[in-house]
């Protein structure tokens, strides 16, 4: 897959098959535009079919993970730098139907963004060094795990400007909180500390500053040298138990385990326990 620097971000892989994407516009707290969100939806794309690809890391720089989508209006010096899409216009709405536009823009772009680290089978963690707001909110609830520094703020903060979690936020929000705490959440506003965070149910742990980078890259080696194939089996198994009901859940777990019992890391898990030694997955993969 593709690494380098691109639009509003850079990556990099990192053994084994940990693929690591830095928010490299500290100086707009990371803030996303159309463009960048079409960049990331391919890195995304590609590292889901990469089979070298195990774990992907998201994290910024600065002071934000990402304060959301930039609104201030003027126009970063990426923008002028070549992507890994075509420079199609990147603008919400048209002059002609406003409305359609926005709706479109929405689907194509935000909305696609996160369905697609959603959907990733391989396992996702957000390293959130400091604000995530709205859509860099969204995009971390997004990930399968998350970690905070003690400099981390979450919060939408839509309704400070009269709009809506677009992007998909007031769900992943009632998904991880529930009814009562996400309306409180979002209609009041909230931008919480790391701590907070932690107790909402946002964040799988808090570390400090300076820990939080190698306290997010040994999570992923942990999951990068699990049973792959089993991993992504179960991982889409869980996200799809939340929604479906538990008849439905035991076909869905039935039909992945006829995927996943045939494989030599299936063999080898159950032979390591037999010699009393620790398994050696993945040697498909070599």
């Amino acid at each position: 897959m593709n690494t380098g620097t691109f639009r509003g971000f850079e990556v990099r892989i990192e053994d084994p098959g940990i693929v690591v994407i830095t928010f490299n516009e500290p100086d707009r707290l990371n803030g996303m535009t159309m463009p960048m969100k079409r960049d990331l939806i391919e890195i995304v794309t590609q590292a889901q079919i990469d089979e070298e690809v195990r774990v992907l890391v998201f994290t910024g720089s600065g002071r934000a993970f990402s304060a959301g989508d930039d609104i201030s209006g003027s126009k970063p010096a990426y923008l002028d730098e070549p992507g890994i899409v075509p420079d199609t216009p990147p603008a919400f709405g048209s002059a002609k139907n406003h409305q359609l536009g926005t709706y479109n823009g929405l689907r194509t772009y935000s909305q696609s963004l996160n369905l697609a680290i959603r959907n990733l089978d391989k396992i996702t963690i957000a390293a959130i060094n400091g604000v995530a707001i709205q859509t860099g909110l969204s995009l971390a609830l997004c990930c399968d795990f998350r970690i905070a520094s003690t400099e981390a703020r979450l919060g939408s903060g839509t309704l400070r400007f009269a709009l809506l979690p677009d992007e998909g936020g007031q769900y992943l929000l009632l998904q991880h909180m529930g009814l009562a705490k996400t309306l409180d959440f979002l209609m009041r506003n909230k931008i919480v500390e790391a701590d907070e965070a932690k107790e909402l149910g946002l964040v799988h742990e808090v570390v400090e500053p300076g820990e939080l980078f190698e306290c997010a890259m040994d999570l992923a080696r942990e999951f990068a040298n699990g049973p792959q194939i089993a991993m992504r089996m179960l991982k889409r198994s869980v996200y799809n138990a939340a929604e479906l009901t538990f008849p439905q859940a035991l076909e869905d777990i039935a039909s992945k385990t006829a995927i996943s019992d045939p494989q030599p890391d299936a063999r080898e898990g159950v032979a390591a326990w037999r010699e009393k030694r620790q398994p050696e997955f993945n040697k498909w993969m070599e």
